[in-house]
């Protein structure tokens, strides 16, 4: 299986416009539509206090001529990830955990894991890793853990956070904690037993009750119901010429979506909605307050949104979220992004299901940034 859950490397793209300023966000991106090279998307701009703008363009369902709405369903991947890193961050605000104690101290299992010193076609040798792991380096993706575990197949949601925990502690490590990135999944689950096991109930529970109920994000769920289903955007692939889109499964999940054998995946299980993922982003501009309820001390947000990953590596990471200057966030398997500019204090959502695009689709998310910047942003 081709996984494909690293978050899309932002670049500058000239924008779609030369002579001047686009009306709005749906007439620069209309072309990729016309084009078939987008399916559709819906577009949110918000600032640390209000939306400033919801766009949608195209189609949620090509083939039945189903516009996109702006409260179509779409599944976040690995946008799950940071929302699961706030979460550990409220135990950690309220004295429960600590990022630099060793993970083992809340999960037993973890003090008998290996790392591969050596490894070809034909041995691997194993020896006991001389740093700790710490809850720290989960959020970080410098843990050594691997990307998934061999339980964690064909698809991700069908294992528990304990036993996926204990399927790690299996797995032998690909380096020494903290000593190199590695995108992990295993990682951000691993945070998500230990919010199970600190608060004393399911993670998916501690979520709703602590985050996303008081949040307002009544459509961020990782078991959609009936209704929320027929408002799922179609998830689109370039076809075998690349000229064209065609459908496609989730491919990490199992069907059908509503399925109650299926499970929470802290690292790439939620579905969402623009409107509630900005709720979220405004939630982490305004220092983790909003609307009067604060989730997070200021302190743990710019923890979370600083450079963690030392400067020896390439990868700029914080505590869930990539970060740039003045700038973090996150994307998914299917191209979702949200991105949070504290320059322009300026929230961008991005949302489609795309897995892969046909010629310069991929190019939309910039596109989109670049007309946000253009009409909204204040420096």
């Amino acid at each position: 299986m081709n996984y494909r859950w690293l978050p899309l490397v932002l670049c500058f793209v000239a924008p779609a416009w030369s002579q001047e300023a686009p009306k709005n966000v749906a007439s620069v991106l209309q072309p990729y539509v016309d084009q078939h090279k987008l399916a559709g998307a819906v577009t949110l701009v918000a600032d640390k206090e209000k939306i400033l703008s919801v766009e949608t363009v195209g189609f949620a369902n090509i083939a039945a001529k189903s516009p996109m709405s702006k409260d179509s369903l779409f599944w976040i991947a690995s946008m799950s990830k940071p929302i699961t890193a706030v979460g550990l961050m409220m135990l950690v605000d309220e004295g429960k955990v600590k990022l630099d104690e060793p993970a083992s101290k809340y999960l037993p299992e973890l003090k008998d894991v290996w790392v591969a010193a050596e490894k070809d076609n034909d041995h691997v040798l194993l020896k006991r890793p001389k740093n700790v792991m710490t809850v720290r380096m989960l959020l970080t993706h410098v843990s050594g853990m691997p990307f998934v575990s061999a339980l964690e197949q064909p698809t991700l949601d069908m294992v528990t956070l304990k036993d996926g925990v204990r399927s790690y502690a299996m797995t032998p490590l690909h380096a020494e904690p903290g000593t190199k990135f590695q995108y992990s999944n295993a990682g951000i689950n691993t945070a998500g037993r230990i919010i199970e096991v600190v608060s004393g109930m399911p993670y998916e529970e501690f979520m709703e009750k602590r985050l996303f109920g008081p949040l307002g994000m009544k459509d961020t769920t990782f078991t959609p119901n009936e209704e929320q289903l027929k408002r799922l955007a179609t998830s689109y692939k370039p076809n075998a010429k690349k000229d064209d889109l065609e459908e496609t499964p989730i491919w990490a999940l199992t069907y059908p979506l509503t399925g109650k054998k299926r499970l929470p995946m802290p690292a790439g299980g939620l579905f969402s909605t623009a409107s509630d993922l900005a709720a979220f982003c405004q939630m982490m501009l305004n220092g983790g307050e909003w609307k009067g309820v604060k989730y997070l001390t200021p302190e743990s947000v710019k923890e979370m949104t600083k450079r963690q990953t030392p400067e020896t590596m390439k990868e700029s990471w914080g505590l869930g979220f990539t970060v740039g200057p003045n700038t973090y966030g996150h994307g998914g398997a299917f191209a979702t992004q949200m991105n949070v500019d504290t320059n322009r204090n300026l929230v961008t959502i991005f949302l489609v299901q795309h897995s892969g695009f046909p010629g310069d689709g991929g190019k939309t998310h910039d596109v989109f940034r670049q007309t946000a910047a253009v009409l909204y942003g204040k420096k």
